[in-house]
């Protein structure tokens, strides 16, 4: 079948690829998910330890990916893997889950802290109405303005990644050096007792993890658009390892900074903590400075998502998996036109229909399995003769075994908890409608899928 890169330029370089990573990663996740993470596990110890966790389970589940993307460099990403090892029929039900749930979920929850903290900048409390409501129409524009951009050209989309990526990234370290040079030695840090009584439950720290996911999540949305990446075989590998690596960094460096500043009561009670953190630092200057940089990290965010994850629908539309419309290029601005607009129009639905917490789960939730299927993927494609990746993955098997496994824990302890079971389970059926969605219509004229 035709690579449908074919159709599109190869036109980003390493650097760009590896902003895209960053820029698609660093959103809304860091300043808005620490509150709802210290209420779950309220303990310096269990706080840190479940960022850690996640990020070492984002890593493992990014050198496997990195190894597959340098074998498979074609645009949709995670969407080939998944035909590649395990049929049509499994990445159709991929394309859908994002199609329904996945990318419009993801586009809400990013557009929504974007919304909050503009009107933050504008002296307005974004939980008070009107306010609350205007929100959701502010990050309804920000979603079609986001999409305008990547339509006007893979440069364009590319240009505002780069810049945003920088900003954010600089913000954040920029607070993280406030906190430890002025927070840390005013305080003393808010580290002990490490690990208070009652703070550790483990079906709590696998809700909590859940969250901090859904901060890591987009190290693998730069696959997406693996076709349009320069000497991609070499560069794939490298981003993604070199992006992951840098965004679990300073995720980690930053929740020491909040601590250092606020203690866990203080951050779960916090809903912008960075906002709160940077005020105690440096009065109401800190909180605009927070405000800007969230504003331009939750941007940049949306717009790395709207860049690259219309590719899944462009890449089924070649497979003749979706209506071959969204699979042609705009003859202009060779950009997926109909394709970014589908998943725009989606992405504005779900923000003014939803609150932010439902937005995130529902993410999380549907995104996790297929992550976990096209990791395990590696040892199907692994038997294959003509696999021939330029990157291997060390630790081979332990390392896609561990993503594999935390992932499975994740769903099987959002099932059991209470709390998590029927949002959980409505998302996934939602997501398995797939199935005889796919047996009636596309899947009904292939065979040994």
């Amino acid at each position: 079948m035709p690579d449908p890169a074919e159709k599109l330029p190869r036109q980003l370089g390493l650097l760009s690829a590896t902003a895209v990573l960053i820029g698609s990663t660093i959103g809304s996740g860091i300043f808005r998910s620490p509150a709802g993470i210290a209420a779950k596990v309220p303990g310096a110890l269990p706080l840190l330890s479940v960022w850690v966790a996640g990020g070492f389970f984002a890593l493992c589940g990014a050198l496997t990916l990195a190894e597959i993307a340098g074998a498979f460099p074609q645009t949709g990403g995670v969407y080939v893997f998944l035909r590649e090892a395990w049929g049509r029929g499994t990445a159709f039900l991929f394309g859908w889950a994002e199609l329904v749930v996945i990318r419009a979920a993801s586009y809400g929850a990013i557009s929504t802290t974007f919304a909050e903290y503009f009107f933050r900048v504008l002296g307005y409390d974004p939980s008070v109405a009107p306010t609350s409501t205007y929100v959701h129409w502010v990050a309804a524009v920000a979603i079609a303005i986001t999409a305008t951009l990547n339509i006007l050209g893979l440069r364009w989309g590319s240009l505002v990644q780069n810049l945003t990526t920088a900003a954010k990234y600089g913000g954040l370290l920029f607070i993280i050096v406030l906190a430890l040079a002025i927070g840390l030695p005013q305080s003393g840090g808010h580290f002990t007792p490490l690990l208070p009584e009652g703070s550790f439950h483990l079906g709590a720290f696998g809700l909590a993890l859940v969250s901090v996911l859904w901060a890591y999540d987009g190290w693998e949305d730069v696959t997406f658009v693996a076709g349009e990446v320069r000497d991609p075989r070499r560069v794939m590998p490298r981003a993604i390892i070199m992006g992951t690596l840098a965004v679990v960094s300073i995720y980690l460096l930053a929740n020491v900074a909040y601590l250092s500043v606020l203690d866990v009561q203080g951050i779960a009670h916090s809903k912008l903590v960075a906002a709160e953190v940077a005020q105690r630092l440096i009065g109401p200057v800190g909180v605009v400075f927070v405000s800007v940089t969230v504003m331009l990290s939750t941007f940049g965010t949306l717009n790395g998502s709207i860049l690259t994850s219309p590719r899944i629908f462009f890449a089924m539309a070649d497979d003749r998996l979706l209506f071959s419309a969204f699979g042609r290029v705009h003859p202009r601005y060779r950009t997926p036109s109909r394709a970014i607009v589908l998943s725009a129009c989606l992405g504005v639905v779900f923000v003014l229909f939803l609150p932010f917490e439902d937005l995130a789960d529902t993410f999380v939730t549907a995104i996790v399995p297929f992550l976990a299927l096209a990791v395990l993927g590696v040892f199907r494609l692994r038997m294959r003769a003509d696999y021939d990746p330029p990157f291997r993955v060390p630790g081979y098997p332990l390392v896609p075994l561990l993503f594999v496994a935390s992932t499975a824990a994740l769903l099987l302890n959002a099932i059991i908890d209470p709390t998590s079971r029927v949002w959980t389970l409505i998302v996934l059926g939602i997501v398995l409608l797939g199935v005889p969605v796919y047996a009636f219509t596309v899947g009904r004229n292939v065979s040994g899928s």
